[in-house]
């Protein structure tokens, strides 16, 4: 991702989010700020077909300490961050992540059961966590009743 590409991840982005029913409406400086790829923080990618940015996926980095070990010290660690594809290639995108985190030497991939990504998952042969999240969201409008994993379409770092 470039910074020119910011415009059209944007509304990408708020595109996509739109379809759920919690989500944030990025601005161009959030898009900036939270997705331009920093080394060691986030690594954001776009498909391009010959006029425009069809895809946008995104992952950032977590490195935990290991404490007590004399050859390892860190555990390097990539989360699923945002990912959008109009082109039906959403699998295809996260395995393409998955082998972008493993080149640039991360041990682990997380990834959040939000959005659509719970089958995908599946798919995908990842394991099922031993947690879960609460989100504690107060003053926000959001009808509907109990809200599930594919209505959340916010990822919390």
């Amino acid at each position: 991702m470039k910074k020119s590409d910011v415009p059209r991840v944007t509304e990408l982005l708020n595109s996509y989010l739109s379809k759920v029913r919690l989500h944030i409406i990025f601005t161009e400086e959030e898009v900036d700020y939270y997705l331009m790829p920093r080394d060691n923080v986030i690594n954001s990618y776009v498909v391009e077909d010959s006029k425009t940015i069809t895809d946008f996926f995104s992952f950032y980095s977590l490195p935990s300490s290991i404490l007590k070990h004399e050859t390892h010290k860190v555990l390097k660690v990539a989360y699923s961050y945002y990912n959008v594809s109009t082109t039906n290639r959403l699998k295809q995108g996260i395995e393409d992540l998955l082998i972008l985190a493993r080149d640039l030497g991360y041990d682990v991939f997380n990834a959040l059961d939000v959005m659509e990504n719970g089958p995908l998952l599946e798919q995908l042969k990842f394991g099922v966590g031993d947690g879960h999240l609460h989100y504690y969201v107060y003053n926000w409008r959001i009808g509907g009743g109990e809200l599930t994993p594919p209505d959340l379409g916010i990822v919390l770092v």
